[in-house]
């Protein structure tokens, strides 16, 4: 006995439905649907196309979910809104018709289409047929695929020490994370730290931000990468490689006690980056004042 789901065969034939979503006025009030479907319609491997005023709502999904038992659909292309927003719910939709989710194609004929050409209907209609006509070649290729679980190796990479990356390196050494927090400039702390006053409270900045920099030096679990800049990164998600170049400071950062005393002799005179380039600091300086 196993638990382990099984689908039905697929046959070698491509049988499409094209569903075609007009998101309210989003789409409908700038491409021709109608026109879009009839077109489509023509394609080969294409059963059928439908439009609807909302496919991610119970009804539309209902007449995804009724097409395919009746044509045999083993491919649907969705033409609607962007991915991100509801492309989890389509996958979803097909996997219960005993469909591999990844027989879904997705075409954004919104963000893509009318919301940038809604000055332009007829050219927006005319993108739309070929971006789903794009989408219906796609789709013959797709093949089914079985998602997994991989291991997340416990380390991560923040780039940027502002205010927001340092919240974040914390948050995520207090999950147990060693955390590599990458940046830029020669210290942490970011544009945060250029402010005299911060918004809601009028307080100085550096009071808010000082701790919190302190909080984030004394971490164990937290490695802080200053002066320094991502090249490369390779792998995937949960196992990336990365390759960080450090730049170097010309002094022992072991020895240094803070005293300046390096900054009097210095001869380099640079733009005053805490003042927005007006007047000149040394090459050599304490960051903080």
């Amino acid at each position: 006995m196993t638990d382990q789901k099984t689908e039905p065969e697929i046959s070698d034939e491509k049988r499409i439905g094209v569903f075609i979503c007009e998101c309210g006025v989003n789409i409908g009030g700038v491409v021709n649907t109608k026109s879009v479907a009839d077109y489509i319609g023509t394609l080969p491997g294409v059963k059928v196309t439908s439009v609807n005023k909302f496919t991610c709502s119970d009804s539309g999904q209902a007449d995804i979910q009724q097409k395919i038992k009746e044509l045999n659909l083993n491919r649907v292309v969705v033409a609607a809104c962007s991915p991100k927003t509801h492309e989890p719910t389509f996958r979803a939709c097909l996997e219960q018709m005993g469909l591999n989710q990844y027989f879904l194609e997705f075409v954004n004929i919104r963000d893509h289409c009318s919301w940038i050409h809604m000055w332009e209907k007829e050219k927006a209609t005319e993108k739309a047929k070929d971006l789903i006509r794009m989408g219906v070649e796609r789709s013959k290729l797709l093949e089914p695929l079985q998602a997994s679980e991989v291991p997340v190796i416990d380390k991560a990479l923040v780039i940027g020490a502002g205010v927001a990356g340092m919240q974040s390196a914390l948050d995520l050494a207090d999950m147990g994370f060693q955390v590599y927090l990458v940046e830029k400039e020669p210290s942490i702390g970011g544009r945060m730290a250029r402010f005299d006053k911060v918004f809601p409270t009028n307080d100085c900045s550096i009071c808010i931000l000082g701790p919190k920099m302190v909080e984030v030096a004394r971490n164990k679990n937290i490695q802080i990468m200053s002066y320094s800049e991502v090249k490369a990164v390779e792998g995937y998600v949960g196992n990336f490689t990365v390759k960080v170049e450090h730049k170097p400071r010309y002094l022992d950062v072991g020895k240094c006690t803070g005293c300046a005393k390096c900054s009097e002799v210095c001869p380099v005179e640079v733009p005053y980056d805490f003042n927005e380039g007006f007047g000149t600091r040394k090459a050599i300086y304490v960051s903080f004042p």
